[in-house]
């Protein structure tokens, strides 16, 4: 590449991460605290978006979106309060296309603007645990697997297999199909809790808890099978 045509490259990268960089600090700042209080009262979160009227189900996705980008924002809160305001399947759908955009939009700057941007996200001993899981032949199974357990943080996968070579389609449909159940179970608990309905409530919630702890708990030794995974030989 030429030399004039290099430094206009890194100029344009270096616009496009702090412009990215930028509207993520504004928003963490601007919405991320009132979100994070509206959603410990889901009552209070219901009417907020029944306020919008027609829009309401848009501003929800549009909150999914943000919590997906602002890796700090609890997911399953969110969709929780979506499934109290719209019920199971509304909830559930809002939530997936939510998700849908937001990963759209990590995993395209993240490729785009590479390891500048995603060390702004993620930690060095994060991005050391999970990178070379996302970047191997079998990248497919582990990324299904971290995608599935409760516990294991979600968001930051994004970040990091916008760096790897596993192509965009694979991903989506890897990282979306695994994730339904969650938004699915989540929404589920918000519906009944709203008409309190709570022995489905406490059931799931018994159920969701025990998962998470198993995966906060078990997260080095999930990694350390993977990673076992990754480097065995497949049978002849």
């Amino acid at each position: 590449m030429p030399e004039k045509q290099k430094k206009a490259y890194l100029l344009t990268h270096g616009i496009l991460l702090i412009a990215f960089l930028g509207l993520v600090v504004y928003a963490s700042i601007k919405f991320a605290p009132g979100i994070t209080r509206l959603m410990s009262h889901p009552e209070d979160f219901k009417k907020f978006l029944a306020s919008y009227g027609p829009v309401s189900a848009l501003i929800y996705i549009l909150i999914i979106i943000i919590h997906v980008i602002i890796v700090v924002i609890p997911g399953e809160i969110v969709q929780i309060a979506g499934g109290y305001a719209f019920g199971t399947a509304l909830g559930t759908l809002y939530a997936f296309i939510g998700t849908c955009l937001g990963t759209l939009i990590v995993f395209f700057a993240a490729r785009l603007l590479g390891y500048a941007l995603v060390k702004s996200f993620v930690s060095p001993k994060k991005l050391e645990k999970f990178e070379s899981l996302v970047d191997s032949p079998k990248s497919k199974i582990a990324l299904f697997v971290l995608f599935l357990i409760p516990g294991i943080p979600k968001d930051t996968l994004v970040y990091i297999s916008g760096m790897s070579p596993i192509k965009p389609l694979k991903f989506f449909l890897i990282s979306l199909l695994a994730r339904f159940p969650g938004l699915l179970g989540s929404a589920y608990i918000g519906a009944n809790l709203q008409k309190k309905n709570y022995l489905p409530v406490w059931i799931l919630s018994g159920i969701a808890l025990a998962l998470f702890a198993f995966g906060i708990l078990n997260e080095k030794k999930i990694i350390d099978k993977l990673r076992r995974l990754r480097h065995s030989r497949p049978r002849r």
